[in-house]
């Protein structure tokens, strides 16, 4: 329970924690950074670990000439470790996924992953770009998509482009409005408030789902 409060501290309070983060390692904030996104979005064990409020507050801070933080340097240093992390989730899902079917063939069926391929071959590219801006869902999506094994240069080509969106969105947004007054002052609401618009898509999506399923 401790650990859940400090969680939900950090995220709530996440420009507070960069600003001294940045005090304390200088330099080395970058590399952090990289981990930090690369871990979110490749490895299947830390989706808890905080993107979308991170990129928005990563952005605030570099509008505050006295951080010293690049803009352009983050988002290199994001990008890369988003498309990075997307790969070796998509390898260790398709690796792992085989592995799983001949260790443990009566829990998962090849017919599974079968429906997961199709699934993918015919919604992959949507799910990728919606599920970049929803938590949780982004560090499982390229898993799922390697166990299901969707064709890795579709997967790298959607893989791209909702990377750049991810970071050309929502970083400049946090650089041109993540200073001001209100935002800065209630920046807990904005944090739930980033969360809860990232979600709406894909929430609107599976509405649409289930109203044609039962159509």
């Amino acid at each position: 329970m401790d650990l859940l409060k400090q969680a939900l501290d950090i995220v709530l309070h996440l420009q507070d924690h960069l600003n001294q983060l940045l005090q304390s390692y200088g330099s080395w904030f970058y590399g952090l950074l990289f981990l930090v996104i690369f871990a979110e979005t490749g490895l299947v064990v830390t989706p808890f670990l905080p993107g979308d409020s991170l990129l928005f507050a990563i952005g605030a801070l570099a509008a505050d000439k006295a951080s010293g933080l690049s803009l352009a340097t983050c988002a290199v240093i994001i990008a890369g470790a988003a498309f990075l992390g997307d790969n070796v989730n998509y390898w260790v899902g398709k690796l792992v996924g085989r592995q799983l079917v001949k260790r443990f063939p009566r829990l998962i069926k090849q017919r599974h992953l079968d429906r997961t391929h199709a699934f993918f071959e015919r919604y992959g590219g949507k799910t990728i770009l919606m599920a970049r801006f929803v938590p949780i869902v982004r560090t499982f999506t390229p898993f799922v998509a390697g166990m299901g094994a969707m064709d890795y240069g579709r997967f790298i080509g959607y893989s791209v482009v909702s990377t750049f969106l991810w970071v050309g969105l929502i970083l400049p947004a946090g650089y041109f409005f993540g200073n001001m007054p209100a935002v800065k002052k209630h920046f807990e609401l904005v944090v739930i408030g980033i969360i809860f618009v990232s979600c709406l898509p894909m929430l609107i999506e599976l509405w649409r789902a289930k109203r044609a399923a039962k159509a």
